[in-house]
């Protein structure tokens, strides 16, 4: 009798390790709905016990998918996945590396998660300032000689990284240290609202995906109905971008995120059939033959007059957006230390960028819209 309620009690639990198996089995075979739409750059999956995030192009041309599972506190992960890194949610202590990861951090009201950054002057955040005022942020040097020492003191949680290329050697150093690190690669996105996405990379991080999706769900909509009003206009602006610096005129290529923009506030960007996300190198002889006759002219952000304009090089003055006085820069705000917002903020807001694009190229569609980042250079 003994025996036989023995065979019974071992019968059942090897049925039992078999359904653990096959559950453990299914929840990674089983593909569950990325939460991700617009950015290609990354991916969310939310299974029972953890979240699968996978980061596809930190930088251009990356040669590999980088996989980090993000888990609650007291979690078994199945052994299939131990040889990935593994992150605990939601994080309480954080250090980011480029200002276009702050905005996030304060759409998600998780500012306070912050400990420390590379180049605190670059910051512009007026609520992330006060924190570094206080002493509550600390500096990190440079993003290529990150201070190790200092990292490893205030012991983040996690470290949220980017690179250009596949050599990282300071951030590898962070890891070999022991601490987490997780790439972010928001900047190689391609199209506004896969670049403003990213907050759901944070949100993700903070355990907070319903909160970042709705962020997200109301910049989509208000992006989509500007886009719709521009749409209206009657007539396209022709459209000049850029500036010399150090000798170069320096100007968004055709499929880069600014171009695209200028497309969507339906403006005529007179390089918008070149190639390529980055930025177009010409001489001011090629930029003058074809932009002297442009309407509008969106500069670089490095002069705040015309006058500073003209000092630089009197030859703008032979353009017509410069005669017209139809000149704009979008560092309208600066933060405390003299960081561009725009920079830092836009990225994560392409429905202000694009308004104000719409109200400088269509003014009549958005009359009493008073632009965020543009300004008229006096």
């Amino acid at each position: 009798m003994v025996q036989k309620r023995f065979l019974i009690v071992w019968v059942f639990f090897i049925l039992l390790c078999v359904q653990c198996k096959t559950e453990t089995a299914n929840e990674l075979t089983v593909q569950p709905k990325n939460t991700v739409h617009y950015a290609n750059g990354f991916s969310i999956e939310n299974f029972d016990n953890f979240t699968w995030v996978t980061v596809r192009n930190p930088w251009p041309n990356a040669k590999k998918a980088y996989h980090y599972v993000l888990h609650k506190k007291g979690v078994t992960l199945p052994d299939t996945l131990k040889n990935y890194s593994a992150i605990t949610i939601p994080v309480k202590k954080m250090v980011v590396t480029s200002t276009t990861h702050i905005p996030s951090l304060e759409m998600l009201n998780e500012v306070n998660s912050l400990v420390g950054f590379p180049n605190l002057d670059y910051i512009s955040s007026d609520r992330v300032r006060q924190r570094i005022e206080q002493g509550k942020v600390k500096e990190l040097g440079s993003n290529q000689t990150l201070n190790t020492e200092v990292l490893i003191d205030l012991q983040p949680d996690v470290v949220v990284g980017y690179g250009i290329d596949n050599s990282n050697p300071t951030l590898d150093n962070i890891q070999k240290s022991g601490l987490k690190v997780i790439l972010n690669g928001d900047w190689n996105e391609q199209t506004p609202l896969g670049r403003a996405e990213w907050i759901k990379f944070f949100g993700a991080l903070y355990n907070q995906q319903k909160k970042a999706a709705a962020i997200f769900r109301k910049i989509e909509q208000d992006y989509l109905k500007t886009k719709a009003l521009a749409a209206k206009a009657k007539q396209k602006t022709t459209v000049l971008a850029g500036d010399i610096f150090e000798g170069k005129w320096y100007l968004p290529k055709g499929d880069s995120w600014g171009s695209q923009l200028i497309k969507e506030a339906h403006g005529n960007y007179l390089w918008n059939a070149t190639k390529g996300t980055g930025s177009l190198s010409l001489s001011f002889e090629s930029v003058f033959e074809k932009g002297k006759q442009a309407n509008l002219w969106i500069t670089s952000g490095q002069f705040n007059s015309r006058i500073d304009m003209q000092a630089s090089n009197p030859h703008y003055a032979q353009f017509k957006a410069f005669q017209n006085n139809q000149l704009y820069t979008f560092n309208r705000k600066k933060g405390k230390t003299g960081g561009s917002l725009y920079y830092e903020l836009a990225p994560s807001r392409p429905d202000l960028v694009l308004k104000d694009l719409v109200k400088i190229l269509h003014p009549e569609l958005l009359p009493s819209y008073r632009p965020y980042f543009f300004v008229k250079l006096e």
